[in-house]
């Protein structure tokens, strides 16, 4: 059974920010020599990671609201450069926008059931233009979205 990761995106800004850092991460990997994966180190490596392998995802919250996720492709051991372990999760490149929703702030990574994951970003149109997050946030809020 198929279980998603959430994890709070602190100092980025937006989906786009994300992307940015993300992008010079992989970058920074292929000068250094490295295989340019996609990798989010953490310390605690998820104890039920077969069913987060089993089609799971990590789910961004951006500025208190889940804003994107990405696809979870492995998940293997690290040793950081002062011995400690640690875990890499290995992520799709592609972020993949969701419907915004509100999410209060928490520590770490936490497990994230399927049926409370808010489905992918359906490409909500204004005049044949896309939905700014803060207003389609707002928006949502009203009840309006």
């Amino acid at each position: 059974m198929t279980i998603h990761l959430i994890k709070l995106s602190v100092g980025v800004e937006d989906v786009e920010h994300l992307a940015r850092i993300q992008a010079g991460r992989l970058k920074d990997a292929l000068n250094s020599g490295e295989k340019p994966e996609l990798k989010h180190i953490t310390r605690n490596t998820p104890r039920r990671a077969a069913q987060v392998l089993d089609g799971g995802s990590i789910y961004w919250v951006i500025k208190g609201f889940i804003r994107a996720r990405q696809a979870i492709i492995d998940i293997r051991p690290i040793d950081r450069t002062e011995g400690r372990p640690a875990c890499g999760l290995v992520l799709e490149a592609k972020l993949i926008r969701t419907e915004l929703r509100k999410f209060r702030p928490f520590q770490g990574w936490r497990y994230f059931p399927v049926e409370k994951a808010p489905p992918d970003a359906g490409g909500s149109k204004a005049s044949g233009k896309d939905v700014p997050e803060d207003m389609a946030a707002e928006l949502r809020n009203l009840g309006l979205l």
